[in-house]
């Protein structure tokens, strides 16, 4: 596990990594400004998806530099109530986790399954709630019960959707030689 972290730092020296990584970073923050809000506590947003892409490509080091990144220009670009680091901490999460999972390794529907599940369970219904409920003082669990509903509806979107652009990924990754 440690030296795929290591070998993603080393990543980040190269001139193509940043500037993929930025341009990462710019999808991310653009798609941020889409979100579909459900309610005070839910929304929907598929900013995490370039996140998810950079985390694959370049492993999970950068994927968290991204993720870190693309949270914190988000906010400075179109700031949405008070800045907290416990969202920061998810973004990166997203680039750690999807790293982790694909980094240098074949993309496939079970692997993209199992680790939209990990993130689903870790960072949407676990962290984000635990956010949630200390930023409104709403009870963790009067939060998590709509939440559920909402990851359950949007589990296979999410999961299409990232299969997909990973499975572009993996192509211009192998097309280009990228990583």
């Amino acid at each position: 596990m440690m030296h795929t972290v290591k070998l993603s730092a080393q990543e980040m020296r190269k001139t193509s990594v940043v500037t993929i990584g930025g341009v990462l970073i710019a999808i991310s923050v653009v798609l941020s400004f889409f979100k579909v809000p459900l309610g005070p506590t839910l929304q929907i947003s598929f900013a995490s998806l370039p996140i998810a892409a950079g985390g694959m490509l370049f492993g999970p080091f950068v994927g968290a530099v991204i993720g870190f990144v693309s949270d914190l220009l988000g906010f400075i670009v179109r700031p949405n109530g008070f800045f907290f680091p416990g969202f920061t901490l998810n973004a990166i999460l997203i680039g750690v986790f999807y790293g982790f999972f694909f980094y240098k390794r074949k993309v496939t529907l079970l692997n993209v399954i199992l680790s939209s599940l990990l993130v689903t369970l870790v960072i949407n219904l676990g962290l984000t709630t635990l956010w949630l409920s200390m930023m409104y003082g709403d009870a963790f669990i009067v939060l998590l019960g709509a939440r559920v509903l909402k990851n359950v509806l949007l589990f296979p979107i999410d999961t299409a959707l990232l299969f997909m652009i990973l499975k572009v990924m993996e192509d211009l990754r192998h097309r280009f030689k990228i990583s």
